[in-house]
């Protein structure tokens, strides 16, 4: 009875382990939608400074997968260093109606070629709230998936 009840708490967790890792790879955006931000000052003037939730910390040092397009960034692809937008090019944060919080950087484990089809990646989830040259969310180690 022992053996049996360890089995079926190990499955149990197993399932609750894959449903977690499910709900990151599907909801990746929509957890990173939830920040809201501060106006703060440096030698240059006013900034916004993002204030991440308490969901969002969890998520940082954590491994997660995020699809969505490539966005060209001055005025060039660099392969091993990629902008991941949620959103399509016309209507990304850069070109269109998206707010900071629809792209991040990606530092690619190794380079890939541009498409402009949605990719899928997988890194490390790092936040960003005090270089104001770097986007807020940044994955490390990225790998393509599909």
């Amino acid at each position: 009875m022992r053996k049996l009840k360890i089995a079926l708490l190990t499955i149990l967790l197993a399932v609750v382990g894959q449903a977690s890792v499910l709900a990151q790879k599907t909801n990746v955006w929509k957890n990173l939608s939830e920040v809201s931000y501060k106006i703060s000052e440096d030698e240059y003037g006013e900034l916004y400074v993002p204030v991440f939730s308490e969901n969002i910390t969890g998520m940082e040092g954590k491994v997660v997968e995020a699809d969505g397009y490539i966005i060209p960034f001055e005025g060039m692809f660099k392969p091993d260093h990629i902008i991941l937008s949620s959103l399509p090019l016309a209507e990304c944060f850069f070109c269109g109606s998206g707010g900071p919080e629809t792209v991040m950087e990606v530092e690619m484990a190794s380079p890939i070629k541009y498409t402009s089809n949605r990719v899928r990646v997988r890194g490390t989830l790092t936040l960003n709230s005090k270089d104001p040259e770097k986007l807020m969310y940044i994955l490390k180690n990225g790998t393509l998936i599909n």
